[in-house]
C-alpha cells in the first residue's frame, strides 16, 4: 500500500511539475519569421534561432520556411491580416510592402556606418529605411581554371572587355566546350545593360528604359551569345540541365551567377576554379546590385520581442556564421572586408570580386509592380532568346500600365 502511495505521489508531483513547464511554456511570446531558402541555408539558420531563444529565452521563434512561391504566399498573409511578425524580404518586392504601408520604420534601429550604403538603398524610401540588410547580391564570372589551362587560354583579366570575353568564349567553343553561360531571368541579363549605360527602368521606377538604342543593344548582344556565336547553350541545348550542372559537368567554362553557387562548387566542384570581375561595356563593369533583409510588419504585436531578434538575426555574430558557409556577400562591411570572408584557404581564391562589384554596381531601380514587369518582359523576350526575333521587334509596344 505504501508503495502505491509513493507511486501516486511521484505521479502527482512529475503531472505538477509538467503542467507548470507548460504553464511557463505558454508564457514565451511568440514570434513567426518568415524566410525561403534551400535546405542547406536553412541548416544553418536553424541553430541560429535556437540560440536566440536560449538567450531569450522568454521568446519563441516560430518559424515559417516558404521554399516555392514566397512573396505570393506572403502577399496573401498580409491581406489576411496573418502576417509573420519578422519578414525576410529582398528589394525587388520590399517598395511594394512600404508604399501599402505594411512594414515597420527600422531606421532608429540601423548603423548606416555598419552597412553597405547600396544594401540599404534596396530598403529605403523617402530617406527611412525598411529592412535591416542580410546580403548583398551581385553576379560575378566563375570560371573553370582548369578548363583554361588544358586549352592554354588566358585566365580573365580585370578591366577585360565585352569583346574579350566574347573572344575567350569563342575559343572554347573551337574546343567543344561551351564558352559561357545562358539564362533568361532578368538578373542575368541586367548586367549586360547597366554596363552599357542601359536600364530597364529609370532611377524613380516611373519610366520604361529598355525600348531605348543602348538596352536594345545590350539585349541583342546578349541573344547573340546563344544564337550569333553559339557560345552558350539554350534550353534546347541544355536539356534538363542548369547552367550550375553543366559548370560541374566540366561542360561550361564561365558562369555568370552569383555567390549562392559557392557552397555548391566548394563541395562538389572536381576541379580547379575561381572568379572573375564581370566584363567590361561601354560604362565600365556595372552589375545589378540586390539584397536581402530583415524587416518587421507594422501590425506586429510583439515589436519588442520582434526587433529583438531582428537585431540577434542581423548582428555581426549572426552574419559572421552565413558568411562563413560562402552563401552569401555579408551587407555588414565589417564582415564582407575581414577573413571569415576573403579566406584565401576557400575557393574563391579572388572573392574581392564580389566587393569590387559592389563598388561600381547599380542597385536596380524598381517599382511597386516589377515584378509584373519582369514577368511580361520574360514572356516577350523568349522569341529573342530563341533567335526567332530581334530585340527590337519584341519590344516595340511594351509600355509601363
Amino acid at each position: 500500500m505504501k508503495k502505491v502511495l509513493i507511486l501516486f505521489f511521484v505521479a502527482v508531483i512529475c503531472a505538477g511539475l509538467f503542467f507548470c513547464s507548460r504553464q511557463n511554456q505558454d508564457r514565451r511570446t511568440v514570434i513567426k519569421f518568415s524566410s525561403w531558402g534551400s535546405k542547406s541555408e536553412t541548416a544553418l539558420l536553424l541553430p541560429l534561432i535556437a540560440q536566440f531563444e536560449r538567450e531569450n529565452p522568454d521568446i519563441k521563434v516560430e518559424f515559417l520556411h516558404i521554399p516555392q512561391n514566397y512573396f505570393q504566399k506572403l502577399h496573401l498573409l498580409f491581406a489576411s491580416n496573418l502576417a509573420p511578425d519578422v519578414v525576410f524580404v529582398n528589394n525587388h518586392y520590399a517598395l511594394k510592402y512600404i508604399k501599402a504601408g505594411l512594414l515597420e520604420d527600422l531606421t532608429p534601429y540601423v548603423n548606416r556606418a555598419d552597412f553597405f550604403e547600396k544594401a540599404l538603398e534596396g530598403f529605403s524610401y523617402e530617406g527611412k529605411i525598411y529592412a535591416v540588410p542580410r546580403d548583398v547580391s551581385v553576379l560575378v564570372v566563375f570560371y573553370n581554371k582548369d578548363l583554361f589551362r588544358k586549352y592554354s587560354i588566358p585566365f580573365p583579366e580585370e578591366g577585360w572587355s565585352f569583346e574579350q570575353y566574347l573572344k575567350t568564349a569563342q575559343k572554347f567553343k573551337a574546343a567543344g566546350v561551351w564558352g559561357t553561360s545562358f539564362e533568361q531571368d532578368v538578373i542575368f541579363w541586367l548586367p549586360y545593360l547597366f554596363s552599357s549605360g542601359a536600364s530597364v527602368l529609370s532611377e524613380d521606377g516611373r519610366t520604361l528604359l529598355i525600348n531605348n538604342a543602348d538596352a536594345l543593344e545590350a539585349l541583342q548582344f546578349y541573344a547573340d551569345l546563344a544564337n550569333r556565336y553559339a557560345v552558350a547553350p539554350k534550353k534546347s541545348d541544355s536539356a534538363s540541365f542548369t547552367m550550375a550542372q553543366l559548370f560541374l559537368q566540366q561542360k561550361l567554362a564561365m558562369q555568370v551567377s552569383g555567390r549562392w553557387l559557392v557552397p555548391k562548387y566548394r563541395s562538389d566542384a572536381e576541379f580547379d576554379w575561381d572568379i572573375a570581375e564581370f566584363p567590361c561595356g561601354k560604362k565600365g563593369s556595372v552589375v545589378n546590385i540586390d539584397a536581402s533583409g530583415y524587416a518587421m510588419s507594422k501590425k506586429s504585436k510583439h515589436k519588442q520581442a520582434a526587433l529583438k531578434f531582428i537585431e540577434f538575426i542581423s548582428s555581426k555574430d549572426s552574419l559572421e556564421t552565413l558568411a562563413k558557409s560562402g552563401l552569401i556577400v555579408p551587407a555588414r562591411k565589417d564582415i564582407a572586408y575581414s577573413d571569415v570572408f576573403l579566406d584565401k584557404n576557400e575557393k574563391p581564391v579572388n572573392s574581392t570580386a564580389f566587393l569590387n562589384a559592389v563598388k561600381t554596381g547599380r542597385v536596380t531601380p524598381v517599382n511597386e509592380d516589377y515584378q509584373k514587369l519582369t514577368d511580361s518582359l520574360k514572356i516577350l523576350l523568349e522569341p529573342v532568346f530563341f533567335g526567332k526575333t530581334t530585340a527590337k521587334q519584341a519590344l516595340k509596344n511594351l509600355r509601363l500600365n
